[in-house]
């Protein structure tokens, strides 16, 4: 078997309130991968600013096409390869979200090759994970607009949402948003505090403290995400545990925070680590160090590498590129229930994909 076309299309899917509002960081650059005996793998780039979405894709076709004639059983091979030729010592940037469209690919084609789920082929530790809302409560919101979506949510199925924080011009006012979320959906339910880098560390043990009455589950990206010794001393400091690592690059970075201890539960982009192959070391990495992980974005493919290991915590429910397939996720008393189709159990959804494409 082997790889003897592809196709890349840039879709630019609607976005609705929230950071990509307006924006293209909803752009999605699609991988369609194909073997000579018909099966098609589909992947896609992403999470790069719109100056960058015509590389990106220029950066999956020279990519793409180095990977034609190869085997794609033999991902690990692939995939090692292109970073060592491409990355010229220094794994980070495009290269990154490039190889992980093709990585996601190249295990698609794989798994349906042997008939199975791609969750199976990674490891197989379960059919059903935890699941959070996350793309819904905004900095923008009022705080009835706060309380009302966090009762949606609650109607939903979800027994655990994502608050953001960092917008107050006041301590008083970010505390009051916790508040009002809390008293909202009850006690029973996991809030999760996201920072997007915001504060100083100084802010982050302050504020920590303000709102640990609240029983947060975590705190995400309080500081700079390449402020380890910052993050921790945040990480030692306070009772909430502490959620980084969705914008390191690669293996290196994660190894030098699990061991230096500068957050509790590392959260892992698929884009950026990149792919499915290289996720999973860092998952193991966590493992070795008796630390549970989080996913970060993409919950359609996610679910897979969070179903595959023994650490998953809670995978992250940012329904950004779901238009991109006919499949819908299924999500049943706060858990996402993983698809038993072979491959990733997705299929592009063809008339919004045309829809969408530009350029």
């Amino acid at each position: 078997m082997k790889i003897n076309r592809f196709q890349t299309r840039i879709v630019a899917l609607p976005s609705e309130s929230g950071p990509l509002t307006g924006t293209a960081a909803s752009t999605f650059i699609v991988l369609q991968l194909w073997s000579d005996d018909g099966i098609e793998g589909v992947g896609y780039g992403t999470l790069v600013p719109q100056i960058m979405v015509k590389p990106l894709k220029v950066t999956i076709d020279s990519l793409s096409e180095n990977v034609i004639g190869t085997n794609p059983m033999n991902i690990e091979q692939t995939i090692g390869g292109l970073l060592t030729t491409a990355s010229n010592g220094n794994i980070s940037g495009l290269l990154c979200h490039a190889i992980a469209a093709i990585d996601i690919a190249l295990w698609d084609i794989r798994a349906k090759a042997m008939g199975k789920p791609v969750h199976k082929l990674l490891g197989g530790f379960t059919d059903r994970i935890p699941i959070y809302a996350s793309g819904y409560l905004w900095r923008d919101y009022s705080l009835d607009q706060i309380a009302e979506t966090g009762v949606r949510l609650l109607s939903e199925g979800f027994t655990a949402m994502k608050l953001r924080l960092g917008g107050e011009e006041s301590a008083a006012k970010e505390v009051e948003r916790v508040k009002i979320l809390r008293e909202a959906v009850g006690d029973n339910i996991d809030i999760m505090i996201d920072i997007n880098q915001g504060w100083t560390v100084t802010q982050a043990i302050s504020m920590g403290r303000e709102i640990e009455e609240f029983g947060i589950y975590w705190l995400e990206d309080p500081v700079a995400h390449h402020d380890f010794a910052g993050q921790a001393k945040i990480t030692s400091t306070l009772d909430i545990p502490i959620a980084s690592g969705e914008y390191h690059y690669g293996l290196p970075p994660f190894h030098y925070a699990i061991s230096n201890r500068s957050f509790d539960i590392p959260m892992i982009d698929l884009m950026r680590v990149p792919g499915f192959t290289y996720w999973m070391k860092v998952a193991h990495m966590a493992e070795a160090a008796n630390l549970k992980v989080a996913s970060h974005l993409a919950p359609e493919l996610m679910c897979h590498a969070m179903a595959a290991i023994p650490n998953a915590l809670i995978t992250e429910h940012m329904p950004w590129g779901l238009p991109l397939f006919q499949e819908s996720l299924t999500i049943k008393d706060g858990d996402l229930v993983l698809p038993s189709n072979p491959g990733l159990g997705l299929t592009l959804n063809e008339i919004d994909v045309e829809r969408y494409s530009v350029g």
